[in-house]
């Protein structure tokens, strides 16, 4: 059972990591809110178990951020913070549990077991990455509440970038699911594809969610402003 700890504390995670490796667990850890949420959107597991206070990004803000991105794995948030507020806050950026540090090791494999036998949740029909709503039934997409006007392939360019939002995808593996007989000739289709996307889902928005990773392939960042455009420098005074 493959299983993602995000966990601020070393000594904390070095001690939940022996105890679930003898109960059949193989456990990643991350130390921090930018790294958690970086290997639950990159990674392949079937469960999270999440603290609040992380550096970087706290435990609510990965939580949402896994959840904008489309991912249904079980999260069981595992904090010392017990007050009312920390549990409903929680809960409501998407974990599915919530279990106070002061309960016992044998009471958090019984419900990481429970998330298990109830699995991940359905996929969802559309998914919400910031302000950008993708929707595969009617292959629609939109931002900031406007409606974008796509081809079938430049939305299936889209909706493979955003269903693994915030992971680098190889063209290769975008042109094999888009094109039923992908090959390295349709390398030019993609970046024409690609080029039409920031002309219509970024440009006008004034944002750079896709972006080129060079000798890799394409990725699909949340929230993301272009840089400013430096300002030209000043012309020297003119000489008397």
């Amino acid at each position: 059972m493959r299983l993602l700890l995000i966990e601020g504390s070393a000594r904390a995670a070095k001690a939940l990591r022996l105890g679930l490796a003898a109960e059949g667990f193989h456990t990643e850890w991350a130390p921090d809110g930018h790294s958690g949420l970086r290997r639950a959107l990159r990674g392949d597991h079937d469960v999270i178990v999440l603290d609040i206070q992380l550096a970087g990004l706290d435990g609510r803000e990965v939580c949402s951020g896994i959840r904008a991105a489309g991912r249904t794995t079980p999260i069981l948030i595992f904090t010392a913070r017990d007050a009312e507020h920390d549990i409903t806050g929680g809960l409501e950026s998407g974990a599915d549990d919530y279990l106070v540090k002061s309960s016992s090791f044998p009471i958090l494999l019984a419900r990481l077991r429970a998330l298990l036998r109830r699995g991940s949740r359905p996929s969802p029909t559309e998914w919400q990455l910031g302000d950008l709503r993708v929707d595969p039934v009617s292959m629609t997409a939109w931002r900031s509440g406007t409606e974008i006007e796509l081809t079938a392939k430049e939305f299936s360019v889209l909706a493979c970038l955003t269903r693994h939002a915030e992971r680098v995808v190889p063209k290769p593996e975008i042109i094999q699911q888009i094109w039923e007989k992908g090959s390295a000739r349709q390398a030019n289709t993609l970046e024409a594809h690609i080029s039409a996307l920031r002309r219509k889902i970024d440009r006008p928005f004034q944002r750079a969610s896709i972006v080129t990773v060079r000798g890799a392939g394409y990725k699909f960042v949340i929230g993301k402003h272009p840089s400013p455009t430096p300002a030209p420098p000043s012309s020297p005074p003119a000489l008397p």
